[in-house]
C-alpha cells in the first residue's frame, strides 16, 4: 500500500535529527508509532530501511534452542517472553518493534494518526488466511481488542495498554472505540491522546488470536496466521514446532522444519556445556561472564542496547516498605555504579531508580543520586526499623542473584539485618507479584512512558510495587497525550523525580543484551524483547 500521508510532526522530527538533536534511533520511534513507514522515514534523513536478506534461504534444518517452557495460558496474561516466542510459530502480531526502534506493520499493513493522536486508522493486511482456512478479516482484529481492554480479567496487562479505548465505568471496551469501517479498515477513536498505542501492539502480550479462541490453552487449539504447529509442549522439559505443509503463509518465511526449544533451566553453566556439546544451536540470551565464555568457544555474538532491567522493588503493601522513609533510606546504602560492576561485570549503563532509559525518547536527565549510608541508617532508626529484618528475594539466574547479592551487601554495610532468598525460578514464579522486597526482570518497551503506564500506574496489572500516586498518575494521563517527545520530557522529568521521592525501587542499571550462535542459522540476532524471529531464521547456504 502506497503512503498515503505523513503524519504533520514526521518533518520537525526529521529536522531534529539533521540538527543533531535526535539519535536515528529516537526519529525512528517517533516517526514510525504515528504512521510513517520505515521507508519513508529513512528517507526523510536520506538513509535507506534495511531489509532481512533472505535470497539464499531454502527450506529444511531443524533449530535448537534454550528456553525455558512454562505453564501456558492465554496469551493476553503472558507475563514473559517464553511464552510469546513459542507461539509465535502460529500466532502473528499486529505490529512489529524493531531493533533499530521502528515500529512497522505486521498483520496491519499500515495505518495513519490524526494530529493529536486520538484516531487511529488501521490499514489490515489483506490475503490473510488462518491455518483453519478463514480470512483474516475486521472481525478478528475487533475480537482482540474486546479481549485486551478487559480490565475485569486478572492478570491482563493489555488492559492497561489499551487503556484509552476503555469505558471508565466498566472497564471494557468503550462503544464506538473500536470501528470496522470495512472488512479491511478499523478505526481506533480513543478517549485521549496516545502515541505508544501502535507499540503496545508488538508487545508480547499482543498476539492475535483467532475470532473464536475463548481463554483456552493456545497450544491445544492453536489455530493461527502463521506457518508453524505445536508438536509437542512439556513445561520444564522441551518443546516443538514444525512447519505446517498445508499452510501458505501470507509473507515469505517460514524456511525451517522443525525448532526445538530446550529447557536448560536457569544455570547459564548449563547452557554452556550444551554449547560444548552440540546440543544447541542458538542460546535464547547469554549474560553476564557467559558472554565472554561463549566468545572463547567461537560462538558468534550479537549485542544490542536496550532498557532491559532489573527491578529490585519494594512492595509497598508489606511493611516495612509501606513506610516512605524506610524505602528512602535503603536506596541511600546502595550506590547503583558498583551494583552494575558487580552484578552485570559493567556491560551496561548505570540506573536512576526511576525506570525510565537514556535511549528513551522522553528521558530527563535528573541530578546524580545522593549515595549515603550513614544517612539512609538514620532515616531508617528514626522510622523505628533498625533492628528490622530485611529478606531479599531473587531469582537463582546467575546475573539476578549476583545483583542482589551486591545490593544486599550493601544494606549489610550499613548496618541493617538482610537475609538473601534465592529461589529457583519453579518456585520464585509462583508468587513473584506478591514478595515485600524482590527483583524482577523488566523487559523494553519504545517509550519510557509506556513503562511508566504498564508497571507504576496505580492499579494496574503489572504494578508489582503497589505504587499508587495521583500526581503521578495524572502527569502519566498528560504525558500518553503527547506526541512530541521534547514536551513530553518536561512531563517526564517530574515523573522521574516522584519516582525518586518515593523510594520506589533500586533500579540499578540497564543491561546490555546478548546471545550467542554457532554460526549456522541466518537471522538469529538478538532482540531488545528476546524476540525470535521464527519465521525468518532459515539455514546458512
Amino acid at each position: 500500500m502506497t503512503e498515503k500521508r505523513l503524519h504533520p510532526a514526521a518533518e520537525m522530527y526529521a529536522a531534529e535529527y539533521h540538527a543533531g538533536e535526535l539519535s536515528r534511533r529516537e526519529f525512528l520511534s517517533r516517526a514510525t508509532m504515528l504512521g510513517v513507514s520505515a521507508t519513508a522515514a529513512y528517507a526523510l534523513i536520506g538513509a535507506i530501511a534495511p531489509s532481512k536478506v533472505n535470497a539464499a534461504a531454502a527450506k529444511g534444518g531443524t533449530l535448537r534452542v534454550n528456553m525455558e517452557t512454562k505453564a501456558m495460558k492465554d496469551p493476553r496474561l503472558w507475563d514473559w517472553t517464553e511464552y510469546a516466542n513459542f507461539c509465535r510459530g502460529w500466532l502473528d502480531y499486529m505490529t512489529q518493534f524493531n531493533r533499530d526502534g521502528s515500529v512497522t506493520g505486521s498483520l496491519i499493513e499500515s495505518w495513519e494518526a490524526n494530529d493529536d493522536a486520538t484516531q487511529y486508522t488501521l490499514n489490515l493486511r489483506r490475503g490473510v488466511k488462518w491455518n483453519n482456512g478463514d480470512d483474516f478479516t475486521a472481525v478478528d482484529v475487533l475480537h482482540n481488542f474486546d479481549r485486551w481492554a478487559d480490565g475485569t480479567v486478572e492478570g491482563n496487562s493489555m488492559a492497561s495498554r489499551v487503556a484509552a479505548l476503555q469505558d471508565p465505568d466498566t472497564k471494557k471496551l468503550r462503544e464506538g472505540s473500536v470501528v470496522a469501517i470495512d472488512d479491511h479498515t478499523v478505526q481506533l477513536n480513543l478517549n485521549t491522546s496516545d502515541i505508544s498505542v501502535m507499540a503496545a501492539l508488538s508487545d508480547y502480550p499482543a498476539a492475535v488470536v483467532h475470532r473464536s479462541y475463548a481463554g483456552e490453552d493456545p497450544v491445544a487449539s492453536p489455530i493461527g496466521t502463521g506457518v508453524y504447529l505445536p508438536e509437542s509442549y512439556e513445561v520444564g522439559v522441551k518443546a516443538v514446532l514444525v512447519r505446517n505443509p498445508d499452510h501458505n503463509y501470507w509473507r515469505e518465511g517460514g524456511w525451517l522444519d522443525r525448532i526445538e526449544f530446550i529447557d536448560l533451566g536457569t544455570d547459564q553453566a548449563s547452557l554452556a556445556a550444551a554449547a560444548e556439546g552440540d546440543e544447541i544451536d542458538l542460546t535464547y540470551r547469554t549474560d553476564g561472564d557467559f558472554v565472554a565464555l561463549f566468545d572463547g568457544i567461537g560462538w558468534q555474538s550479537s549485542e544490542v542496547v536496550t532498557a532491559n532491567t532489573l527491578a529490585v522493588r519494594f512492595n509497598q503493601l508489606s511493611a516495612p516498605y509501606d513506610n516512605r522513609e524506610v524505602r528512602r533510606g535503603i536506596q541511600l546504602m546502595v550506590d547503583n555504579a558498583k551494583v552494575l560492576e558487580l552484578g552485570i561485570g559493567g556491560l551496561g549503563l548505570p540506573g536512576e531508580n526511576h525506570h525510565v532509559c537514556p535511549i528513551h525518547p522522553e528521558y530527563a536527565k535528573l541530578p546524580p543520586l545522593e549515595v549515603d549510608p550513614a544517612k539512609g541508617a538514620e532515616m531508617i532508626a528514626a522510622a523505628g526499623h533498625s533492628d528490622t529484618e530485611i529478606e531479599l528475594i531473587s531469582l537463582d539466574t546467575g546475573w539476578q542473584r549476583n545483583t542482589c547479592d551486591a545490593v544486599a551487601s550493601q544494606i549489610r554495610d550499613a548496618g541493617m539485618n538482610v537475609k538473601r532468598t534465592i529461589l529457583p525460578g519453579a518456585t520464585f514464579w509462583n508468587d513473584w507479584t506478591k514478595y515485600p522486597f524482590s527483583a524482577t526482570e523488566w523487559g523494553p518497551r519504545p517509550l519510557g512512558i509506556q513503562i511508566m503506564s504498564l508497571a507504576y500506574k496505580s492499579g494496574a496489572a503489572w504494578n508489582e510495587s503497589a505504587f499508587s500516586n495521583a500526581e503521578f498518575d495524572s502527569l502519566l494521563e498528560q504525558g500518553l497525550s503527547v506526541a512530541d517527545a521534547d514536551a513530553r520530557r518536561e512531563i517526564m522529568a517530574k515523573m522521574e523525580k516522584i519516582m525518586q521521592d518515593e523510594g520506589v525501587l533500586i533500579q540499578s542499571y540497564w543491561r546490555s543484551v546478548f546471545n550467542h550462535s554457532n554460526g549456522k542459522f541466518a537471522n538469529v540476532d538478538v532482540h531488545p524483547f528476546y524476540e525470535l524471529a521464527l519465521h525468518d531464521i532459515h539455514l546458512k547456504a
